[in-house]
C-alpha cells in the first residue's frame, strides 16, 4: 500500500498536512538516507522519515542601518525579511548558507544596490565541487536565465548577459574539492551554473549539477561594500564530507 509523503509525514510527526509539506519543500525529511523532493511522492505506508531541525539565524553585525546575518541553508530568506523586519538586499537560494544582508531603511538600501549594479561589490563563496580541481580556473560564460513553473532557470547561453566566476581549489579529498569562488557578478545561479558547466558540479545541487546530497554546499562566505565587510564561516556540515575545516586557513579568503 502506499500513500502520498506529506500525508505520511503528518501521522509519524503529529503534524498538519501544510506543516508537512513545507518542511519536504525546505528539503529537511529523509527517508533511507534519501531526501524527499516531492511531497505529494507515493512511498510505502511503512516509510519511516527523519527530519533535520532548521537551525535558526545567527548575527553577524547590526547597526541602525545594516542588518547581517549568518543565514542557515534550508533556510528561505523572504523568510529571514519577514522575520527580521527588513529588507532583503541580496538573496540566497534556499540551499545556500552564510553572509545575507538587510537594510534598515531606503537610503541605504537604494546606496547599497547601486553598489552591487556598478559590481563594485566583492563576494567569495566556499563550495564543495564534484571531482579533482587541480587550479584555479575563471570561467566567463554568458548567462540566460528563464522563469519557468516554480522558479527560475539558468543556463551558459549567447544571448545571456556576462557572468564572471574564478574557482580556486583550496583542498581535495577523494573526488571531492572544497574551492572557493568569487563572484564578480550576481547572476542567477550563477555559481551552481558555472561549475556545472565545467563539468565540477556542487555536491547537492539537484538542479543544475543533478547530485543529491544532504544538503547543497555552498555557502556564502564573504562580503564587502562600501564601509561594510562580513564574513561568515563554514559550519559542521562541511566537515561532514571529510574537510578538516577547523584546521584550514581562511586568512588569505
Amino acid at each position: 500500500m502506499q500513500e502520498k509523503a506529506y500525508k505520511l509525514l503528518a501521522f509519524q510527526e503529529r503534524i498538519s498536512h501544510k506543516k508537512a509539506k513545507d518542511m519536504i519543500d525546505k528539503g529537511c525529511v529523509f527517508s533511507q538516507g534519501r531526501k524527499i523532493i516531492l511531497a505529494r511522492t507515493l512511498m510505502d505506508k511503512k516509510s519511516k522519515f527523519e527530519v533535520l531541525q532548521i537551525k535558526k539565524a545567527h548575527i553577524l553585525f547590526e547597526d541602525n542601518r545594516i542588518l547581517a546575518i549568518n543565514k542557515p541553508y534550508n533556510c528561505i530568506s523572504e523568510d529571514l525579511e519577514k522575520l527580521y523586519k527588513a529588507k532583503l538586499l541580496h538573496r540566497l537560494d534556499k540551499q545556500t548558507s552564510g553572509v545575507l544582508v538587510l537594510c534598515k531603511d531606503d537610503a541605504i538600501r537604494k546606496k547599497c544596490i547601486e553598489e552591487f549594479r556598478e559590481q563594485r561589490v566583492f563576494k567569495s563563496y566556499i563550495a564543495v565541487l564534484d571531482g579533482v580541481l587541480a587550479e584555479q580556473i575563471t570561467i566567463n560564460e554568458p548567462l540566460l536565465t528563464m522563469k519557468i513553473k516554480g522558479g527560475a532557470y539558468t543556463k551558459v547561453s549567447k544571448q545571456g548577459l556576462q557572468a564572471l566566476s574564478i574557482i580556486t581549489p583550496l583542498m581535495v579529498i577523494g573526488k571531492k574539492t572544497l574551492a572557493k569562488v568569487v563572484i564578480q557578478t550576481g547572476r542567477t545561479h550563477q555559481i551552481r551554473v558555472h561549475t556545472a558547466f565545467i563539468k565540477h558540479g556542487i555536491i547537492g545541487d539537484e538542479k543544475y549539477a543533478k547530485i543529491s546530497a544532504r544538503r547543497m554546499y555552498l555557502h556564502s562566505y564573504e562580503i564587502r561594500f562600501l564601509e561594510y565587510s562580513f564574513k561568515a564561516h563554514l559550519d559542521e556540515t562541511f566537515s561532514q564530507m571529510g574537510f578538516e575545516i577547523k584546521n584550514l586557513d581562511f586568512k588569505g579568503i
